[in-house]
């Protein structure tokens, strides 16, 4: 049998298999499972949102993602027999010895594919700057920065052994850390009331004693609990929190030191930097971030809104994998999706 990326070399008629082949891109977060189903010519056939992808985050990671994917197919009208790719981007996919639950969790029975299995900073990374050299910023549940140099090598801050604490929990950690050691004054009382509010507590005093007893037993409910905290915090900061906002500066910061670490290795004077996550996109980090990067003296880093979703990023990874061209005519197809746009 032929395969598809020889059919486009050769300029073979696609017809029949352009309404029956298709592919599949997922964006598989710490917080939701995101899977786009899409014909040849960038047609969205469907789209399925589930829980958590990563088995450090939901021990139902599993369920999540074969839920995701059969749900995807079915709402497409297809079978997984006819799914011609399967990229998936993975949050915890951080080195070769990830790979056994990767696969795993994209084992689904009846999907014999190809599969491109990355973290999921790379599919994010091939929908906002389309894979063009640039540096991809993570702050939502997780968090990670990669950056795709002029050269094409991939880097990411955690092969330098960096690591930026502007995931939501670390926020939230560190916020509730500064309330308890008595960091307050009167511009937090709205973010102190959320907190206490959010624990069902009524006093910092119940809330320290809460601290003390571990605050929860399971730590993947402790994570989760405390990630909820994040846009408490960041809408706190914007609204004039003086703790709230020491807390997101730090964040800032972080992350700054990891794009313009990532930025060294780049030999062009210009360097574009995307996010994506619910903490990096948040109103105070959009104005505070680029701000942080423009106050250097060597980059120039250029702020690029993202041209695809992480999941949409997926399926374009995806289409090079078969040799099938990113056509304007494809990338619009896909631009009319909710779901393929930030």
């Amino acid at each position: 049998m032929i395969a598809l990326k020889d059919y486009y070399r050769q300029g073979v008629t696609m017809t029949a298999l352009t309404t029956e082949r298709f592919l599949l891109g997922m964006d598989g977060g710490g917080t939701h499972t995101r899977v786009l189903a899409a014909d040849l010519a960038g047609n969205v056939l469907a789209y399925t949102e589930k829980g958590a992808s990563s088995i450090h985050k939901d021990d139902e990671a599993k369920e999540n993602v074969h839920a995701a994917i059969r749900e995807a197919v079915e709402q497409a009208g297809r079978s997984l027999e006819q799914a011609a790719s399967l990229t998936a981007g993975m949050a915890g996919y951080d080195s070769e010895s990830d790979l056994p639950w990767v696969r795993e969790l994209t084992d689904v029975e009846g999907l014999s594919c190809p599969r491109q299995l990355v973290n999921d900073a790379v599919v994010a990374h091939s929908g906002a700057l389309l894979s063009e050299p640039g540096i991809m910023v993570i702050s939502g549940t997780g968090s990670i920065i990669l950056a795709v140099t002029d050269d094409n090598r991939h880097i990411r801050n955690y092969d330098l052994h960096h690591y930026a604490s502007s995931a939501a929990r670390f926020l939230a950690y560190d916020a509730t850390y500064e309330a308890l050691a008595g960091n307050t004054d009167e511009s937090d009382a709205d973010l102190v009331r959320g907190m206490l509010e959010h624990w069902g507590l009524e006093t910092l005093e119940s809330y320290s004693e809460l601290a003390c007893a571990g605050f929860l037993p399971d730590t993947k409910a402790r994570n989760k609990k405390f990630g909820e905290l994040a846009p408490l915090i960041t809408s706190e900061a914007s609204r004039g929190s003086r703790l709230a906002r020491t807390v997101c500066d730090r964040a800032v910061h972080q992350i700054s030191v990891g794009t313009r670490l990532l930025g060294s290795y780049f030999k062009r004077e210009t360097v574009y930097v995307a996010a994506a996550g619910s903490v990096v996109n948040s109103p105070y980090f959009r104005q505070k971030l680029p701000e942080k990067l423009s106050a250097g003296n060597h980059k120039t880093y250029r702020w690029q809104p993202p041209a695809f979703s992480p999941a949409a990023g997926a399926l374009l990874m995806g289409y090079r994998s078969l040799g099938i061209p990113l056509t304007e005519e494809l990338l619009d197809n896909l631009r009319r999706h909710p779901a393929c746009r930030c």
